[in-house]
């Protein structure tokens, strides 16, 4: 790892475009290629002796994911991973001789939010092939790391990057992921994304796996298809009623041991409905996969590898994605 100064000297700060738990994120362009990059620093606790393990860990991960053969599409060379790549790291020092390091990630113009937004606010409906282009990236995206043994925990719109002109998306932000190992291991869950949070971590499961990143996939496959969370609760409890109102109230007979989960209660009784009425815009196939997503029990929840091969994506043209 190379110094601040050397790490700062080869790139040029264009503009801060986000900050989060981990650290801030620039927009930054390579002085040696005139390249844009991600630049994003973190700063490191100074009683950490080296480097603290959580950032170890992140770093692991990303480069295990950026590892992944690559095709070339339109000239831009993309990892099948369909993760944002992590291009370098360098370690340095900040002026208060505190150690920084500084990940350098491939940047990508905009994000799923802003996409979905930018439709919202023109009042047009995203297109159909374009929706099912962009749901089989994440799947393909989902299904890769998952196949790696690297759960996400907080997939998204926000934590997914893409080009609005070759419309290749890619999965960021695995600074919350964990390798999971059997037995899986136990997951706090406050740090999930509250309307893209699976019912079970929201009932307290401490042990879960890939089922919780696909029933974030379903939230988002809805919202780009209405522009509009499926699920926006501002409480746990309000998220739980928000999913039984449309979903039904599940019981012992439609997902067996939910009454054993560590936060379950007496919940009112709802009625499932059919999904098209909240999504009322997606086809057949559509619904039948997002239903399939949104399955309540988790062993019964679609994975990405089977979603890839559902019948929803048998029209699309996967020869570049």
């Amino acid at each position: 790892m190379e110094s601040t100064k050397t790490a700062m000297e080869a790139f040029e700060k264009l503009e801060k475009v986000g900050e989060g738990t981990y650290g801030k994120v620039y927009r930054a362009r390579e002085r040696a290629t005139g390249r844009i990059i991600a630049l994003k620093k973190t700063k490191l606790h100074e009683d950490d002796e080296g480097v603290p393990p959580t950032t170890l860990r992140e770093i692991s991960i990303l480069r295990m994911l950026s590892r992944d053969p690559h095709v070339v599409n339109n000239q831009i060379e993309m990892p099948l991973t369909k993760s944002n790549r992590l291009l370098d790291v360098k370690q340095g020092v900040n002026k208060d001789g505190k150690t920084v390091l500084y990940l350098v990630f491939e940047y990508m113009e905009t994000d799923l939010k802003k996409f979905i937004r930018s439709f919202r606010q023109t009042g047009e409906n995203i297109q159909p092939n374009v929706v099912k282009c962009l749901m089989y990236q994440l799947c393909k995206g989902v299904a890769f790391c998952h196949a790696h043994g690297v759960l996400h925990r907080d997939l998204k719109p926000h934590n997914l990057l893409m080009d609005k002109k070759t419309l290749i998306l890619k999965i960021a932000d695995l600074g919350l992921a964990r390798a999971f190992t059997l037995p899986i291991k136990k997951y706090t869950h406050e740090i999930l994304t509250l309307w893209y949070r699976a019912p079970e971590v929201l009932l307290g499961a401490t042990h879960y796996s890939t089922a919780v990143d696909m029933w974030s996939v379903g939230c988002i496959f809805a919202e780009l298809v209405t522009k509009t969370a499926l699920f926006a609760g501002d409480s746990e409890l309000q998220q739980l009623l928000h999913i039984f109102r449309l979903l039904g109230t599940p019981n012992e007979e439609i997902w067996p041991g939910v009454s054993k989960l560590k936060d379950w209660h007496e919940y009112p009784q709802w009625k499932p409905k059919p999904i098209s009425t909240c999504v009322p815009n997606l086809d057949e196939d559509g619904l039948n996969l997002l239903s399939q997503m949104l399955e309540y029990e988790p062993s019964k929840r679609i994975s990405a590898k089977k979603a890839m091969e559902h019948p929803y994506f048998d029209d699309l043209d996967k020869t570049h994605l």
